[in-house]
């Protein structure tokens, strides 16, 4: 059998299709537009995740891409499996931590990651059980471990802003300790490209 990587990094993409991605950013400014800025906030992710010593997890909404800007050299890519969010997340940890001794998963419309927010959640996990990076939203973009939790992600009502709260609230629960990465903001509406995005 070989041996463990020490660290594993889940990214969680959308298949890049007009129409189909930021969707409430794409009605004020027009599927276009927020199809460009998806493209550039993956192209974001993709640069920082390639600066991450680690194995890199690519997990797809819909359908696993080979010939796309990912290369198969550095991302091992899968298909997401499950019914909704929780359920994904979920067998996505469980596949990486077969793999690894620790692994955390990361959003891929985050204007403002960078390498050393996900090397810092790494380095937490040597002290604490979980890492979580909250989101301005009151969810996270980012969430660390080193054991399959699924007790986090069942009977989640997602999309509210009571995701991270509740997610610490169950890891206390279980007596288990929690460190934070930095609040970031998710790039949901036009207003947050505005303040955290870039020249396209």
């Amino acid at each position: 059998m070989s041996k463990k990587a020490k660290r594993a990094l889940i990214i969680f993409v959308r298949n890049p299709e007009k129409g189909k991605v930021k969707t409430r950013l794409a009605k004020t400014l027009g599927e276009d537009q927020a199809l460009a800025i998806y493209k550039a906030l993956l192209a974001k992710t993709r640069a920082v995740a390639e600066g991450v010593d680690a194995l890199r997890l690519l997990f797809y909404s819909v359908q696993v891409r080979e010939n796309d800007d990912w290369p198969g050299s550095k991302f091992e890519k899968r298909q997401q499996q499950g019914n909704d969010l929780g359920e994904r997340m979920a067998h996505a940890f469980d596949a990486a931590l077969i793999r690894a001794d620790a692994a955390i998963i990361v959003g891929s419309d985050i204007a403002q990651i960078d390498t050393s927010i996900i090397e810092h959640a790494f380095a937490a996990l040597s002290s604490h059980d979980y890492v979580i990076g909250p989101a301005l939203d009151g969810g996270y973009y980012l969430l660390g471990m080193k054991r399959p939790s699924p007790e986090l992600f069942r009977d989640m009502e997602w999309s509210t802003n009571q995701v991270a709260k509740i997610t610490q609230e169950r890891i206390l629960e279980t007596g288990g300790t929690v460190a934070f990465a930095p609040t970031l903001s998710d790039i949901d509406y036009a207003d947050d490209w505005e303040k955290h995005g870039w020249e396209i």
